[in-house]
């Protein structure tokens, strides 16, 4: 393998960060926005919107994925294995994400139809362009504390982008339409595509892969399987990542419906007027008059913001402690605070804000770590088989956000029906209003604590660590 300087510049890390910036203005549309986007604006049912999201999300997962991993491992160019998909797929990334998200003047079962065959092609092309972006992070640099810096750059950029679509975009939606929600979440994907397309261009251009595998280490997709079978530490971060993202699709889709149908709307109008007067003082108010939009940006802002700052102490945890420690105890501590909510009442809006400010803190320092520890994964597997296939383990990685976020996302369309939720409505029966109470609290808790006790059980702790990145670096010497 080549031995140039695993050290990489600031402007590769930001160069390489761009491109989740990118693809998580997809991502976090679709976490925040798709259910609500079937039900209350393109106007599917929510047993349809279900379906759809399950169905054609686990088709994604279990084929797009793994199909695209192989794929990658064995692309060889002149521009390396993984960077040539991110610049073949950008377009076509942008354009089928603001297809996804506009509403034709279709009957029902055209509508249906339409919402099948571009939510797949979105999944797809998001797998093709996401998938070897991930594996890439794996052949940058061999270096771990390199990896850990990267990984922090990359999910500061994913947290601005998560910053735009839940703090901001609501209310942007309504304004760009003027009251049109259709409308308005047209434009703002027009907006997206364009930016994401150059974000992903840039990173393109910036980025540089450094750990080329020897021809002697080719692999068979079939050998690539046989060793993944045999990698405990992989099949416990597949099914982590598959329980953090059930978790983040159930409580990221929840949180809209919570506050346009839970939260005392003059009890919200109270707690956020002073914020936004002294946004307004600094030339800041971009929230609008809206107290249910208002009030839910700046609600998912204080999350986000002190997410942030968790992700910038990451690194530092996971130099000292290792990863799988700092993932687990701050997992567990996050999950308390989603919990909390479903003690609230409607009137709690300062309590409610609270403890998202906390619960983003605790869960901002494991963010980085999840794809730190898979591309550890890809490491370890090449320390036993002595053959690398990065983009297969990332495949394999992808397949549990992907099926998380559809399980996630047709749990809380599924649920919403079960507990009689009636779209549009100025009034939700009791039994509603309980079951969106569930959704951003019990509900998503209970994967959260499961994926804490697996922790339990992944053996690449600070010292192994050490040891494979000793040993690989010999071994590529």
């Amino acid at each position: 393998m080549n031995l140039s300087s695993q050290k990489l510049t600031i402007k590769e890390k930001i160069g390489y960060s761009l491109g989740d910036l990118a693809a998580n203005l997809v991502f976090q549309t679709l976490m925040t926005y798709l259910a609500y986007f079937y039900t209350d604006i393109y106007g599917l049912s929510p047993t349809h919107s279900s379906i759809i999201m399950l169905v054609v999300g686990l088709i994604a997962a279990f084929i797009f994925n793994p199909v695209i991993g192989a794929f990658a491992d064995r692309t060889n160019t002149k521009w390396g294995k993984f960077r040539p998909w991110i610049l073949w797929t950008s377009i076509p990334l942008g354009v089928i994400a603001l297809l996804a998200f506009t509403t034709p003047d279709f009957s029902y079962q055209g509508k249906v139809l339409y919402a099948i065959l571009t939510y797949s092609f979105l999944l797809l092309f998001y797998a093709a362009n996401n998938l070897p972006y991930s594996a890439l992070s794996g052949v940058i640099t061999g270096d771990m504390s390199e990896r850990n810096s990267m990984s922090s750059y990359r999910f500061v950029a994913v947290m601005f982008a998560q910053f735009f679509v839940q703090v901001f975009m609501l209310g942007i939606i309504k304004s760009a339409g003027n009251g049109d929600k259709a409308i308005g979440i047209e434009k703002v994907m027009t907006a997206l595509a364009i930016i994401g397309t150059i974000m992903l261009l840039i990173t393109f251009v910036t980025t540089k892969e450094r750990i080329v595998p020897k021809p002697e280490q080719k692999s068979s997709v079939k050998e690539d399987l046989v060793d993944l079978g045999k990698n405990k530490p992989w099949v416990i971060m597949l099914s982590l990542t598959l329980l953090v993202f059930i978790t983040l699709a159930i409580k990221g889709s929840s949180y809209v419906y919570y506050f346009e149908n839970y939260v005392n709307k003059q009890e919200l109008a109270t707690f956020i007027q002073p914020i936004l007067d002294f946004l307004s003082v600094i030339g800041l108010n971009t929230f609008g008059n809206d107290p249910i939009s208002a009030g839910f940006g700046l609600f998912n802002a204080g999350g986000i913001i002190f997410m942030i700052v968790g992700i910038t102490l990451s690194k530092r945890f996971a130099d000292k402690h290792g990863k799988r420690n700092v993932f687990g105890l701050f997992l567990f501590i996050s999950t308390l605070f989603v919990i909390a909510f479903y003690f609230f009442s409607p009137t709690s809006v300062g309590l409610m804000f609270f403890s998202q400010i906390f619960h983003g803190f605790f869960y901002g320092i494991t963010i980085p770590l999840l794809w730190a520890m898979i591309a550890d994964v890809a490491d370890y597997s090449e320390w036993k088989n002595n053959r690398r296939a990065t983009a297969i383990i990332f495949s394999a990685m992808m397949v549990g956000l992907k099926a998380g976020l559809s399980i996630g996302g047709a749990l809380t369309t599924s649920l919403l029906g079960y507990f009689e939720y009636i779209p549009n409505s100025a009034q939700q029966t009791d039994i509603a209003i309980n079951g969106i109470k569930l959704l951003v609290s019990i509900f998503p808790a209970i994967p959260f604590l499961i994926g804490v006790g697996l922790l339990l059980f992944y053996e690449i702790d600070k010292k192994m660590e050490v040891q494979i990145e000793a040993d690989l670096k010999e071994r590529r010497a």
